[in-house]
């Protein structure tokens, strides 16, 4: 058993969680309903424009589903980790790959290959769908205009990096359940409640949590009391290291 024929590998982990994300119904599922919740909201958009919204970002307002879809890829990064932790599959992983933690760099590693890659295509081809009847109107645009690529692709890094979080969350937590409830919690809710505080710079800090960093990635012009997309996609990248970096700690330290 010690010839390289069985060697545990960089490259022989990535495969084996690339299998185990493509041989889950759960995977083609959930990622389908984002999608086709992403191109039938940007398609309803497109169709149903009549001007009053001319004042809205026309990246953020052909991609307004995105805000469904977020939900679906966040999800889906809970069951990639505590999904194992139901079933029990995670002894077996964890078995197969003593060392544990390129399991969980290598379900990261997958999950943000494909989040991302299939959240631009689904932009990109969304944005083009909804300029079908735009065309001619005050949002009429397309890719080569300056700052529409980088709309797209920048509001495919935001969901991508939100649903990293959750991911960690999954592996953090090991419960399904728990890991849907910190998210919304902390994610969505959290920081409405902390707008409450009397508390001076309060707003500022707000500015830098996910949700709100999120924000700032997904548009032509800056969104107004955003960030800069550089420090919005920053400060996630942080968010996610850090959910990341604790929930490989418990791993490290504890047994399943």
């Amino acid at each position: 058993m010690t010839g390289t024929g069985y060697r545990v590998t960089p490259a022989r982990v990535l495969r084996s969680e690339w299998h185990k994300l493509w041989t889950l119904r759960t995977t083609w599922i959930t990622l389908l309903t984002a999608c086709v919740l992403v191109l039938a909201v940007g398609i309803a958009m497109g169709t149903t424009y009549d001007g009053d919204d001319s004042d809205v970002d026309t990246v953020v307002f052909v991609l307004f589903g995105t805000q469904l879809s977020q939900i679906c890829f966040a999800v889906l990064g809970i069951l990639v980790t505590a999904g194992e932790y139901a079933t029990g599959m995670i002894r077996a992983s964890l078995t197969a790959v003593p060392r544990r933690l390129p399991v969980l760099w290598a379900k990261a590693a997958v999950f943000t290959t494909v989040a991302f890659t299939l959240c631009l295509v689904t932009n990109v081809i969304t944005f083009l769908v909804a300029q079908i009847w735009l065309s001619g109107s005050d949002k009429e645009l397309t890719l080569t205009d300056d700052g529409v690529l980088g709309a797209l692709a920048g509001s495919a890094a935001g969901i991508t990096l939100m649903s990293l979080i959750a991911l960690g969350l999954g592996a953090l937590l090991r419960s399904v359940p728990g890991a849907i409830g910190a998210f919304v919690g902390s994610i969505l809710i959290l920081p409405e409640v902390l707008t409450t505080l009397p508390l001076d710079g309060i707003d500022t800090v707000i500015r830098h949590f996910p949700a709100q960093a999120a924000s700032s990635l997904g548009s032509i012009e800056r969104v107004e009391d955003t960030v800069t997309p550089g420090t919005g996609l920053l400060a996630l990248a942080l968010w996610a290291a850090a959910v990341l970096a604790a929930a490989a700690l418990r791993l490290r330290r504890q047994d399943v």
